[in-house]
């Protein structure tokens, strides 16, 4: 098979959540195991740290790998979605795993896949950890993909647990309430293993010191910790959170004896593009007129990318937007400005919502646009409109962005 031969089996024969929904979820390890043991278990072959959370997981997880590569250290990184290339998703020094290790890496196990009818998620996990395993990282940055407790990558053991804070998201499978959801996404704490949470709540603080303390697992709250102000080239105002969150834990890394200097975390934290390729956190695509995308797409995400278009200074604002069809829009319906023109468009996967759909849904609260046949021809659409002083935003779904990028 050729290497898109390869990507579509993986997209088309197995469920995946990102595409298909709540199909593609299965509250179950058991799958990951019998992975991991058939591939001789690679996740016992390499050091990690392990993030979860339900905003600034990913930006948090690429700080920490930019920041140990500059330590000197050969880092695996692996996170989802990906906005462009399957291939993001799995990287090591911020180079995506080869076009030839997927593709052989499916081959070879492609009937066991069957056998076992694992998910798009479960043999990708299984590949990252096979591919860090086999190029001998020093540690590799593992993000949870959804949850945590049951999700594949909780099969880890790792030098830290991370989890950057917690928010109403996926409610349909983590639960309705802070608690809940933090008692899923608490599941990656470890016995004997720090722990170290971003953001501190009254509703999810007693969850984390509960299985902190079962687990015999020292915990610490980032944002009540004084730290010298750093900054990055992750230029959303939401980074100074996850900025907290990073400097903490390695601050536990370098107590466990990892080498990692000031001068590393300072350059680290400046380079995280460089260093790891993301792409996708209030990145600037054009400067007149301003042209921002940012991925996003939950209520606490949309907040703060809210916030900061209240900080630019611009004439009209534009806004390219599109959801997935099982988005509760009542939760972000009240956070998306109603002096604005709207460019309604539907991501192009089977889980995007109908771009009329979203217009109508949208309309009672005087969020006023067209909509448009792609993505693409809403872009097209707001810069034609757009003078150069004036703002545009793309967002609402990290499939939104994927597909400008």
């Amino acid at each position: 098979m050729t290497y898109q031969d390869t990507l579509n089996w993986m997209f088309s024969q197995l469920p995946m959540y990102q595409r298909k929904g709540k199909t593609a979820f299965k509250k179950d390890l058991s799958n990951t195991l019998k992975l991991a043991k058939h591939l001789k278990n690679p996740e016992n072959k390499f050091k990690s740290v392990h993030v979860a959370g339900t905003n600034g997981k990913g930006s948090t997880s690429h700080m920490l790998a930019s920041v140990l590569q500059e330590a000197g250290y050969k880092v695996g990184l692996y996170t989802s979605p990906h906005l462009s290339d399957f291939r993001e998703r799995i990287r090591i020094n911020g180079d995506e795993v080869s076009k030839q290790f997927v593709i052989g890496f499916i081959k070879r196990n492609k009937s066991f896949f069957k056998d076992h009818k694992l998910s798009f998620f479960e043999m990708t996990v299984g590949m990252a950890f096979d591919y860090f395993a086999k190029q001998n990282v020093d540690i590799a940055i593992i993000e949870v993909g959804l949850g945590g407790r049951l999700d594949s990558t909780n099969i880890i053991i790792p030098e830290i647990s991370v989890i950057t804070n917690i928010g109403l998201d996926h409610t349909q499978f983590l639960g309705n309430t802070l608690e809940a959801i933090a008692f899923e996404k608490g599941g990656i704490i470890k016995p004997n293993i720090p722990v170290v949470i971003g953001e501190t709540k009254k509703e999810t603080q007693s969850v984390f010191k509960d299985l902190a303390k079962k687990n015999n697992s020292k915990i610490t709250f980032a944002d009540k910790q004084i730290f010298k102000d750093y900054k990055s080239d992750l230029i959303g105002s939401y980074q100074s959170k996850n900025i907290k969150t990073v400097v903490q834990t390695v601050s536990k890394l370098q107590e466990i004896g990892y080498k990692i200097s000031n001068q590393n975390l300072k350059q680290g934290l400046l380079n995280v593009v460089k260093n790891t390729g993301l792409l996708g956190r209030w990145q600037i695509l054009n400067t007149k007129p301003k042209v921002v995308c940012d991925t996003g797409h939950n209520r606490e995400g949309l907040t703060y990318v809210m916030k900061q278009i209240k900080n630019e200074v611009f004439e009209s604002l534009h806004i390219v937007f599109g959801v997935v069809n099982d988005k509760d829009l009542s939760t972000i319906v009240d956070l998306l400005p109603q002096k604005a023109s709207y460019y309604f468009c539907k991501p192009n996967i089977p889980r995007g919502l109908n771009a009329e759909v979203l217009k109508n849904s949208l309309f009672e609260s005087n969020l006023i646009g067209e909509t448009y046949e792609s993505v693409n021809e809403a872009y097209k659409a707001a810069l034609k409109a757009a003078n150069s002083s004036d703002f545009i935003f793309i967002g609402g779904s990290t499939f939104v962005v994927a597909e400008i990028i």
